[in-house]
């Protein structure tokens, strides 16, 4: 959505008042080069209502600090997205990838769709959420999605092992602070995508792992790497239902919990396709879908964009 910035982590980050801005700014300065820092452009309507302090930022790390801490830039952008979260108290960073961006309000998707302008951007891929949070405060930053560098959820359910998944993950650096436990699935995707190099299906199988019943029956080689799977990320296979949309650069994935208790539908036409919780949102949006199907639970459905095409 930022071709004129691409090589740059857009960040995107809610302030409670100026103080907090100063604060986050001040810091990201002595770290990053700062190309371009404005307010996002928002249109004001009266369905959007308490609205903080909303900044972007085309950032990239200096390269004697990259050399200083041996880190390579990815990872130092995400311990800084944690830093900030953590100890800039008023300021929190919701997007930091390249070239992508979240948008995050407190009203219906249609007036937060005209409210950050978002007729005016171009993507090949677009995920939304219309959350209304039953266990969880309703405030700007539970909003969905949830995203950190190029990976970004969305999410309909609610995660029992929330707890056991959120300790695994702070072992390794992340700290959720958010209020809402689809934060930690953000944090599992990076952990397992960037950080140990698994591949989206794979991911699949540790978050929505099989049984272990299932497991047995499996083809020697399959049943070895599944078993694996399962007991080296044990920490993080994710129970309850749930259906959730991952964005990564290049694609989208959706999944199931393995018993399937949230519904999710995928339909094509053409070049398109559809994920959604409702066929009757899909159709809303093109009545003429076609090849229209339901994933098995823990059934993951990969598409990604043909190289060249974003």
């Amino acid at each position: 959505i930022y071709p004129e910035y691409r090589d740059f982590y857009a960040f995107h980050i809610f302030y409670n008042d100026a103080g907090s801005r100063r604060e986050c700014e001040n810091f990201l300065k002595e770290t990053f080069e700062i190309v371009k820092a404005e307010n996002i452009p928002i249109r004001k309507i009266e369905q959007i209502t308490d609205v903080p302090e909303i900044w972007r930022y085309f950032v990239a790390p200096l390269s004697s600090v990259l050399s200083r801490l041996q880190l390579d830039e990815k990872e130092y952008v995400a311990r800084t997205v944690m830093k900030i979260n953590t100890t800039v108290s008023g300021a929190y960073v919701f997007s930091s990838g390249k070239n992508m961006g979240v948008f995050k309000a407190v009203g219906f998707p249609e007036d937060v769709g005209r409210f950050y302008r978002l007729d005016e951007y171009e993507a090949y891929s677009w995920t939304a959420h219309g959350r209304y949070p039953t266990n969880t405060p309703g405030w700007w930053g539970g909003a969905h999605p949830f995203a950190l560098l190029d990976y970004s959820v969305v999410h309909n359910g609610e995660i029992s092992s929330y707890d056991a998944n959120r300790r695994f993950m702070e072992m390794f650096g992340y700290t959720c602070t958010l209020q809402t436990d689809t934060e930690v699935i953000t944090y599992i995707a990076d952990y397992l995508l960037r950080r140990q190099g698994l591949t989206p299906e794979e991911m699949a199988a540790v978050v929505a792992a099989p049984f272990w019943s299932t497991i047995e029956g499996m083809p020697e080689a399959a049943r070895e790497k599944a078993a694996y799977l399962r007991t080296v990320f044990a920490g993080l296979l994710i129970t309850g239902p749930f259906s959730i949309v991952l964005g990564f650069e290049g694609g989208l994935m959706a999944l199931n919990d393995r018993l399937k208790l949230r519904s999710m539908v995928v339909a094509e036409k053409d070049d398109m396709v559809y994920i959604a919780s409702e066929e009757a949102a899909i159709r809303a949006m093109d009545e003429s879908v076609q090849n229209v199907w339901a994933p098995a639970g823990g059934q993951p459905v990969v598409i990604k964009v043909k190289e060249g095409n974003f």
